[in-house]
This record gives C-alpha cells, structure tokens and sequence, in this order.
C-alpha cells in the first residue's frame, strides 16, 4: 500500500476542517491546498502589509500572482475572504496596474482586464501617478488607483493544479 505524501494529507485535513457551513461562495478544496478556491481558482489573503511590487512577488513566490478579478460575484467572494468573517474590509491589492500607460489597466496574471469596480471619480491619479489598484475603498468597498510604494495587505490568486 502507497501512503499519501504529507502534503496531500494535510491539503484533506485543512479541506475537511475549512469547510464552510454558512455557505459562502468561497471555499477551501483538496486542489488549492490552503488556499480558498472560487470559480476553478485558488485565493489568498494575505494580511501582511506590503507595497504592490512585493506583494506581486510575494504572489509569484507561492506560484500565482496578485488577484485578477473576472466579475461582480468573484470580487464579493474576494471581498469576504479579505474581511475574515468580520464587518472590517481593509484596502487591499489585487492585480491591475496601469504602470505601462497611463489609464489602460491590466492584470497582473495576464487575465483580460473586462470587469471593474471604480469608487466613483476613480481612477484619478490624485497627487501624482497611481499606478496600482486596490480593492475595498471607500463606503462602498470599490476600487481606488493608490501610489504602488504604499503598504497594503493583498490577495494572491492562482490556477487550480
């Protein structure tokens, strides 16, 4: 009889274990070891503070890249994962840049840039260029182009293994 490496026994054990009873879009599974899977991918949030540029490596380091977002329902299930079961949604980064050129946003993971979420009057470079973007801004947790040197908490994404 072959026995499981440890790995996929702890990927079951935290699937088991993280599974979520109140029924939120976002749940762990075996393929994403640890990480939250939604819609055939796996996220993380990760708390640590961080400026876009290293959270983007941060991300490459644990085989994915800061979250690109496809629609409405995968950022809500982003969102939720980034609140940890409470009502506090930090500023957090997620993917896109326009660092190339000013105002064509893309993502991070090479996803087509199709949906976004702007707080309204944003983007708007306020005091100088913003070339990074972050989620959960303002009173209606949409997204705000931010100065990449700022130090934020993130959310990686990566395709299911």
């Amino acid at each position: 009889m072959k026995t499981l490496p440890v790995i996929a026994i702890v990927c079951v054990v935290m699937t088991l274990t993280g599974a979520d009873a109140k029924g939120h879009l976002i749940k762990r599974s075996i393929h994403c070891c640890g990480w939250s899977e939604y819609n055939g991918r796996c996220f993380i949030f990760i708390p640590s503070s961080m400026t876009w540029t290293s959270a983007e490596k941060n991300c490459q380091s644990l085989g994915g890249n800061l979250a690109s977002v496809r629609d409405v329902f995968e950022y809500q299930a982003i969102q939720k994962l980034t609140s940890n079961g409470t009502s506090h949604y930090p500023d957090t980064w997620i993917g896109g840049s326009d660092g190339e050129e000013d105002g064509v946003w893309l993502w991070s993971d090479g996803t087509p840039f199709h949906y976004s979420n702007w707080y309204p009057g944003e983007p708007n470079n306020l005091s100088g260029p913003q070339n990074c973007l972050i989620m959960n801004f303002g009173a209606s947790k949409g997204w705000d182009d931010e100065k990449c040197t700022v130090r934020r908490s993130s959310v990686c994404v990566k395709k299911i293994q």
